[in-house]
């Protein structure tokens, strides 16, 4: 049986996710939403189980995916430029945590042990183009 819905994103956090949800549904889009309460209960899993995602009516989707090209899913300063990477000078920048230092793996573990979200994380700019990662 072929699904009457599609996916058109997934996000890591259920606040990313209900920011999209509230632009589709403002153009008229009946949008669904999938494993938002498992991540809100532990979001450490979110990469483990594909995050938070979006669904609209096959008829919908289209429309859907004009809506969310039109908006800039990249980084941006202070000033609503967008993050350009020095190494290809490509604008498709995201901001991303880490934990490569040892600082930051520590409080992982330890936070990770206790049931908390990490208190320390250390964040960097990430090329999709070239994979540069940068301050």
């Amino acid at each position: 049986m072929e699904s009457m819905f599609t996916k058109i994103g997934a996000y890591q956090y259920t606040s990313e996710a209900l920011i999209i949800k509230g632009k589709l549904q403002s153009e008229g889009i009946d949008v669904f939403m999938a494993d938002n309460h498992t991540i809100d209960f532990d979001p450490l899993i979110s990469n483990a189980i594909g995050g938070v995602k979006l669904f609209v009516r096959n008829v919908d989707a289209g429309k859907a995916k004009q809506i969310l090209f039109a908006i800039n899913r990249y980084s941006v300063d202070d000033s609503g430029n967008p993050v350009i990477c020095p190494q290809c000078s490509s604008s498709q920048v995201d901001l991303v945590s880490t934990i490569k230092d040892l600082k930051s793996l520590f409080s992982f573990l330890f936070s990770l042990l206790l049931g908390l979200l990490p208190f320390y994380v250390k964040y960097k700019y990430c090329c999709n183009n070239c994979k540069n990662q940068f301050l």
